[in-house]
């Protein structure tokens, strides 16, 4: 049962890269598949990459509250479980950007790639001058956010595929509260990162 955490975390892994490959092979990215794509295909595999998105964030809850509950926290879980969580928002990130017809989400989604990149190599650069930047409760937040507004980004795009109604009276407000969302969670990535920066700056300086 202890190692059920990190079978979780493992599994969440997977779950990433049947997300990006499904997102990838929407948006044409596919070579010898992009010829034989058609609309119903193409929202098929934005559903699928929606259903494994959603799993892959509800086991990022579970993992960390069974090895909690089950005394079974682990250093490889410690290692895996924040690549997981990087891996999930940066690979559905990079995916709607190659679906693109969302130029409302290029901005947002690049400053949060931008934030991610940088306070991981902070982190790395921080831990080889033996200063640890522990994860904050904001953070945490910033996590649950970022795969809330994602999902609704991603359910946007997949909308006709869920034979939904698509008039502008029902679309137009999920489109603008999966917007707003987005936009909540650039600001509260953007936060937290200059958090991270300057705890590192005066960590390193007392060095």
């Amino acid at each position: 049962m202890k190692s059920l955490p990190n079978i979780l975390t493992g599994l969440r892994l997977v779950l990433c890269l049947f997300m990006f490959a499904a997102l990838t092979a929407a948006a044409g990215g596919v070579p010898g598949l992009s010829d034989q794509l058609t609309p119903e295909m193409q929202f098929a595999l934005l559903r699928w990459s929606l259903y494994a998105f959603v799993i892959a964030g509800v086991t990022d809850f579970f993992d960390g509250w069974l090895a909690r509950k089950l005394n079974a926290e682990s250093v490889w879980g410690a290692i895996l479980d924040p690549i997981a969580d990087k891996v999930l928002v940066c690979g559905a990130a990079l995916g709607l950007l190659g679906l693109g017809g969302q130029p409302m989400i290029v901005l947002p989604i690049g400053l949060i790639l931008f934030r991610e990149f940088t306070v991981s190599a902070l982190r790395e650069i921080s831990a080889g001058k033996g200063v640890k930047l522990p994860v904050t409760l904001l953070a945490k937040w910033k996590t649950t956010l970022q795969i809330s507004a994602l999902a609704a980004e991603m359910l946007v795009m997949a909308w006709p595929g869920f034979n939904l109604s698509s008039e502008p009276e029902i679309l137009n407000p999920v489109t603008l509260t999966a917007h707003s969302l987005l936009w909540l969670a650039t600001i509260v990535t953007i936060i937290t990162g200059v958090q991270y920066w300057n705890a590192a700056h005066k960590a390193l300086i007392a060095k």
